[in-house]
C-alpha cells in the first residue's frame, strides 16, 4: 500500500520555498518509514485502494480551501503537520472544524519517529480495514448444537465489515473427502514422521484434502466446519485438517463458530500472526490468569508439536502443540461486530493436563479476568504471539 500525500498551501505563501523547507521534514519521515511519500490528487482519496492517503497542511491560510474541497474526500481524515509555517495552527482549526461535522479526525504531528511509527499503525489499520471488503469465509455445516450464543446475521456483517459469509452443505464437504485429492503440504513428512497411527494420519489428511478442495472451489479466504459430525462419519477429525490450512494461511475454525473465525480473520490480518482459537478451561481471579486448551492450532505457532488423539472422543488425530512463553494478545469479537474484548498478556506455561483439550497455556493478562464472569463475548478466544493490544483498539477506533 502506497501512502499518498495531498498537499494544502495557502495562495499568499510561495509555495516553491515552503516546499523546500520541509524537504528535510520529509525526508526524515520517508527514511524512518523505508519508503516514499506520493503526491497524490483529490480523486485519489475514493478511487485508489491500494493508497493510504494523508492531508499535508503544509502552512496556514488553507482553512477555506480545506473547507471547500473536504466534502470530497472520503473520511476519515487524517492531516500531516509539520512545525513550520502554521501548519499545526492550522491543523487544530481544520480538526475542529471536522469534529463538529461529525467526523472522524487527527493530526498526525511531532518528530518524525512519532510520525513514521503513527503512519506505520494507521497504513495497517486501513490496509485491513480494506482488505476485509473482499474476504470470503465459508461456512460448512452449521454451528454446533452447543453455540448457542454465537448467531451472526450474514447482512449485518456485509454491511459492518465488508465480509461475506457462504453457506456449504456437510454432504458437500463428505463428497470432496471421499474424492481422495491429496493435496500436498509442506509439513506432511514431519506429520507421517512423529510416530502416530499411521491409519489416523491418513484418515485426517484426507479430511484436509477435502477442506482444501471446498476452499478452492468457492475461493474461500477461510472456513468454519461442523467438525463433530466428522467423527460420527469418518471416526476422525478435522482438528489435523484445519491446523495445516492455519499453518498456509487460510484461516480455519473449529466447530463452525462464526464470531470466532471472524475474529481470527482480523487478529491474524492485523498481526501476520498464526491465530490459536482455543476453550476457556478456568481462570484464577487473585493471579489475573486464565487457561486455555483446544486440540488444534496452527502447526507454525507453536516452537514443537506432537500427534494426539483427540480429547473428547479419543479417537483420531489431536495436535499438542508447545507455544513459547512471551507476550500475547487475546481477543474476540461479539457476534453483531459492535463489541470486543481484547488484552495483552503473557503465556506463562504450557500444561500437560489428561482433563483438557491437547494444547493448553496459562495466560496472565493485563486486564482484568472478571470480564469472562461478568461480559464475556462468548467461549472461544483467539490467542496470538505478541502484544497486539493496542493495535487492535486503533482498528476498531477507525
Amino acid at each position: 500500500m502506497k501512502i499518498g500525500l495531498y498537499n494544502l498551501v495557502s495562495e499568499v505563501h510561495n509555495e516553491r520555498y515552503i516546499s523546500s523547507t520541509l524537504q528535510g521534514f520529509l525526508a526524515d519521515i520517508e527514511e524512518k518509514l523505508g519508503r516514499k511519500l506520493e503526491s497524490i490528487n483529490l480523486e485519489d482519496f475514493n478511487k485508489d485502494k491500494d493508497c493510504f492517503p494523508l492531508i499535508f497542511i503544509k502552512s496556514g491560510g488553507v482553512e477555506g480551501k480545506f473547507k471547500q474541497i473536504y466534502k470530497q474526500i472520503k473520511g476519515p481524515y487524517l492531516l500531516l503537520s509539520s512545525g513550520l509555517h502554521n501548519s499545526f495552527a492550522a491543523s487544530l482549526e481544520i480538526a475542529s472544524f471536522l469534529k463538529q461535522k461529525g467526523k472522524k479526525v487527527e493530526i498526525i504531528h511531532g518528530d518524525s519517529d512519532y510520525i513514521a511509527r503513527r503512519i506505520k499503525e494507521l497504513s495497517k489499520i486501513f490496509e485491513v480495514k480494506n482488505r476485509l471488503a473482499s474476504i470470503k469465509l465459508g461456512v460448512i455445516g452449521k454451528p454446533s448444537d452447543w453455540l448457542i450464543a454465537s448467531d451472526v446475521d450474514y447482512k449485518k456483517v456485509k454491511d459492518n465489515l465488508g465480509i461475506s459469509l457462504i453457506d456449504i452443505e456437510m454432504d458437500e464437504l463428505v463428497k470432496e473427502i471421499d474424492q481422495d485429492h491429496n493435496f500436498d503440504h509442506a509439513k506432511l513428512n514431519d506429520i507421517k514422521n512423529k510416530g502416530f497411527d499411521s491409519k489416523s494420519i491418513d484418515g485426517a489428511l484426507k479430511i484436509y484434502s477435502g477442506l482444501k478442495a471446498i476452499v478452492n472451489k468457492y475461493k474461500l479466504d477461510g472456513i468454519t466446519v461442523r467438525c463433530f459430525d466428522l467423527l460420527e462419519i469418518y471416526k476422525n477429525t478435522g482438528c489435523l485438517g484445519l491446523s495445516l490450512l492455519n499453518d498456509e494461511g487460510i484461516l480455519a475454525g473449529c466447530e463452525g463458530d462464526i464470531p470466532a473465525l471472524i475474529s481470527m480473520v482480523i487478529l491474524r490480518y492485523l498481526t501476520n500472526e498464526p491465530v490459536f482459537m482455543a476453550n476457556l478451561s478456568s481462570i484464577d481471579i487473585d493471579k489475573n490468569e486464565i487457561i486455555l486448551a483446544h486440540c488444534t492450532l496452527p502447526l507454525n505457532m507453536p516452537d514443537e508439536f506432537y500427534l494426539k488423539t483427540h480429547f473428547e472422543s479419543g479417537l483420531g488425530v489431536g495436535i499438542k502443540g508447545v507455544i513459547g512463553e512471551g507476550e500475547a494478545t487475546i481477543f474476540k469479537l461479539s457476534r453483531d461486530g459492535k463489541e470486543y474484548f481484547v488484552s495483552g498478556g503473557e503465556i506463562i506455561e504450557n500444561l500437560n493436563s489428561e482433563n483438557l483439550c491437547r494444547t493448553q497455556i496459562r495466560f496472565r493478562m493485563n486486564e482484568g479476568v472478571k470480564y469472562f464472569l461478568q461480559n464475556s463475548l462468548g467461549n472461544h478466544h483467539l490467542i496470538c504471539k505478541g502484544d497486539y493490544s493496542k493495535l487492535v483498539r486503533e482498528f476498531f477506533k477507525w
